[in-house]
């Protein structure tokens, strides 16, 4: 893996006198984890910069082609993803997402974001549900993806109790008709007791059934569905301030509808699939388009690995 954006001195390429004929593997600020089997559903190396941030000459262009990539550490992937420092007043919510997407849009393919994803990509993934509190996903996702409960990760054990966060990130599930298995090991045997988020007019013996099993509802909606700014509200007051969501495209559609999304962690996949697959965010279009900042770029096998944070 390597780093595209910024640029910096560290991520300059070396020249091949001095490292032996070879060219060195950059030095990347941060590092990566797991993901459940399924994955997330609908859902960077450079020259020596010049003063305006591109390569300053052609044969430094040309190196930091060849740079030598290596895999990054989780501490590395860790520091770069890190959330946002909390403020003096103490720590606000940050929602940010994750989602993949290949070169013609598709968010997934044959309904499931595992076919266009990567290694690099699924470190990716594990390092941000490292860092997270909750894990917010679709009710669909969650029958289409197979979704387990997020498992503890020995990595992030020692930063996760530092920060005093649970041994693993709850999973948030949205979902207006609670048409769920609560058989499912998500609901009966997670590390952390997962959460249904729902309306105020959810179905009560749906809600019976859910608390039943172990679940934990949150009514974040006057009406049958879920409304976004209530949802992260709801669970900032529960103390989970780290929000990630991985969708899908309807989930993540409300909430950049709603405007409350901080931040878009956005993978390119070098893949074209056609078809009518959904794009990572669904649902109406909003009046304006909402207008995000690059934060970082890395890139590693041909696959981009963009952050996004709003302006």
């Amino acid at each position: 893996m390597r780093r595209l954006f910024p640029v910096t001195e560290e991520t300059a390429a070396r020249t091949p006198e001095a490292t032996g004929g070879a060219m060195a593997a950059e030095v990347p600020t941060a590092d990566g984890g797991e993901g459940p089997a399924g994955a997330r559903t609908p859902g960077a190396r450079d020259g020596r910069p010049s003063a305006a941030g591109a390569p300053a000459d052609g044969a430094a262009a040309e190196g930091a082609s060849n740079v030598v990539e290596r895999e990054w550490s989780l501490d590395e992937l860790a520091a770069a993803y890190a959330y946002p420092e909390p403020a003096p007043g103490g720590r606000e919510p940050w929602l940010r997402a994750n989602m993949v997407s290949t070169l013609d849009g598709a968010a997934q393919h044959d309904g499931r974001s595992q076919p266009i994803s990567s290694e690099a990509d699924m470190r990716i993934f594990g390092t941000l549900r490292g860092l997270a509190d909750v894990v917010i996903v679709g009710a669909e996702t969650v029958r289409q993806e197979g979704y387990r409960p997020a498992r503890a990760r020995e990595a992030f054990a020692e930063a996760r109790r530092a920060a005093g966060q649970t041994a693993a990130p709850a999973v948030a599930v949205v979902s207006a008709s609670l048409d769920l298995d609560f058989s499912l090991p998500l609901f009966t045997s997670p590390l952390t007791p997962t959460l249904l988020l729902t309306g105020a007019a959810a179905a009560p013996d749906r809600v019976a059934t859910a608390e039943k099993a172990g679940v934990r509802v949150v009514v974040a909606g006057d009406g049958m569905g879920v409304d976004p700014a209530r949802a992260v509200r709801a669970l900032a007051d529960l103390g989970l301030t780290r929000l990630l969501t991985e969708g899908g495209p309807r989930v993540l559609g409300q909430l950049v509808a709603a405007d409350v999304l901080d931040e878009l962690c956005l993978t390119v996949s070098p893949m074209l699939t056609a078809g009518d697959a959904q794009r990572i965010a669904g649902g109406p279009s909003v009046a304006v388009p909402k207008r995000f900042a690059l934060v970082s770029l890395l890139e590693e096998s041909g696959f981009l690995f963009g952050r996004y944070r709003r302006t």
